[in-house]
């Protein structure tokens, strides 16, 4: 939350002033966080303790102190527990701070609007011209067409902003000037940095130009996906496997509609009818230690699957992440037009 002054109240001001404040905040997260004269968190005030201090004899003109929920739950230092956030979320509470070293409020985050806090910087591949989505790419880049209201890279920016990701770069090349132009303003109340390829690196080349990062994890994904995936999820499956790199997977089965033989030298010995295989395919979206990227080399066209051939290599662990929910790789007018479909039912999609 960039401006968290209208959820501070002063411990000695009135009970008068803290409805006062309350009715304010009238259609959003309705919690005042009350401090002391030094600016230290002390306590927590809504609407319910309110009422039960009046119930119980208190009076207008009474110190927000004597109202106050004191066993409130924060966030403390400079790094996140995303599993101490999901813990919290899990009791319902709505609007959680960050408390600096001396008890001061450092940030106020609030589930109404987020669904997590996630330590990842982000870079969104931009590059690719759309071949094969022609002639819709000719004047405009892939990323940039619209999918219902919005355009599609917007629906990733607004699923990373959501997740607390706020240090997100987009790579480009293809129409560099047009994707540069989208993001001159906020998106998704984002400020989104743009870098464009000196020349084609590939699907993930391009992160070696990347030098203002935050975080020690990183995300890559290709811009044009259409997705529902569970971030917050993702990143914990990452931190407990232990992996260097975790890479998302969507389950693709493939039928095959003929009997098939079992054989041993040459002789069948049995067959199987019209069997079904599932498999995992690559879902372009990568979560790893940024001590990685120094596995990519400088001004080489490197795609994701060279990087994933390297760590395996050099003996690094890998993880994978199924998807469960929605993925869609724009890549042919058939996807974009499904895309489309999904777009007029989004609300039921966890977009």
């Amino acid at each position: 939350m960039k401006d968290f002054a209208p959820y501070i109240i002063s411990q000695g001001n009135s009970i008068l002033e803290a409805l006062r404040r309350l009715n304010d905040l009238s259609g959003k997260a309705t919690t005042l966080f009350v401090v002391d004269d030094a600016g230290r968190l002390t306590g927590t005030l809504t609407d319910g303790d309110v009422r039960r201090a009046l119930i119980s004899g208190g009076t207008l003109e009474m110190p927000v102190e004597n109202a106050m929920h004191r066993d409130f739950r924060a966030l403390r230092g400079d790094s996140i527990d995303v599993a101490a956030i999901r813990a919290i979320r899990a009791l319902r509470i709505n609007m959680v701070p960050r408390l600096n070293a001396d008890g001061s409020i450092a940030e106020i985050y609030d589930f109404t609007r987020l669904r997590s806090i996630l330590p990842i910087d982000a870079v969104l591949m931009a590059g690719g011209k759309g071949e094969r989505l022609r002639p819709l790419t000719l004047n405009t880049p892939k990323p940039l067409l619209k999918v219902g209201d919005k355009a599609i890279i917007d629906y990733n920016i607004a699923r990373l902003a959501r997740n607390g990701i706020t240090n997100i770069t987009v790579t480009t090349n293809y129409l560099a000037e047009q994707i540069e132009q989208h993001f001159a303003t906020e998106v998704e109340g984002v400020m989104v940095k743009c870098l464009k390829e000196p020349c084609r690196l590939g699907t993930i080349g391009a992160v070696k130009l990347v030098r203002n990062f935050s975080h020690d994890h990183l995300l890559v994904m290709n811009s044009d996906l259409l997705t529902s995936i569970n971030l917050e999820d993702m990143y914990l499956s990452h931190i407990d496997s232990g992996a260097q790199l975790t890479v998302a997977v969507i389950s693709y089965m493939v039928s095959v509609p003929y009997a098939i033989m079992r054989s041993e030298n040459n002789r069948i010995v049995g067959l199987e009818e019209k069997p079904t295989y599932n498999y995992y395919a690559n879902a372009g979206i990568y979560l790893f230690n940024r001590n990685l990227i120094s596995l990519i080399p400088e001004n080489e066209y490197f795609d994701a699957t060279d990087f994933l051939d390297r760590i395996i290599a050099e003996g690094g662990k890998i993880n994978q992440f199924p998807i469960n929910g929605t993925w869609i790789d724009i890549g042919s007018p058939d996807d974009f037009r499904q895309a489309g479909e999904l777009m007029k039912h989004k609300q039921m999609l966890d977009f």
